[in-house]
């Protein structure tokens, strides 16, 4: 009998042994399981900032682009325009003058001299028909 008083001691010592190494693995699970869920928290919350600022990020581009757009099809220099608009007046004025001679029909209008048009000879109007 004292075989068995023996092992059963043995067998309450290794059972303390083996609640205590639970409980001891429990904790550690639980330590384990609580900074994973911080660690994701973490990730999480950084994920937000991150998503947050590439947002922001698109946007202030997206405005920048705008901006270049815009600065694209602005108007032209008030100079550039008055120099456009006595442009295309002069060639109205001037187009009656030159549209039989563009089709063909008839010499050079009065006031220019005809010549040969080469690199080095461009003709241009008398300064008498400018007046």
């Amino acid at each position: 009998m004292s075989s068995y008083l023996a092992q059963e001691v043995h067998l309450a010592r290794r059972h303390e042994e083996i609640l205590s190494q639970r409980s001891e693995l429990l904790q550690q699970m639980e330590t384990y399981l609580g900074d994973k869920k911080t660690k994701k928290t973490w990730q999480t919350q950084a994920a937000d900032a991150a998503h947050k600022r590439n947002a922001a990020l698109l946007n202030d581009i997206e405005a920048a682009g705008k901006k270049l757009q815009e600065r694209v099809y602005l108007l032209p220099h008030p100079d550039t325009v008055k120099l456009e608009t006595l442009y295309w007046a002069s060639i109205k004025e001037s187009l009656p003058k030159w549209e039989q001679f563009l089709l063909g029909r008839a010499e050079v209008p009065v006031g220019f001299k005809k010549t040969k048009t080469t690199k080095k000879n461009i003709s241009y109007p008398d300064d008498d028909a400018q007046k």
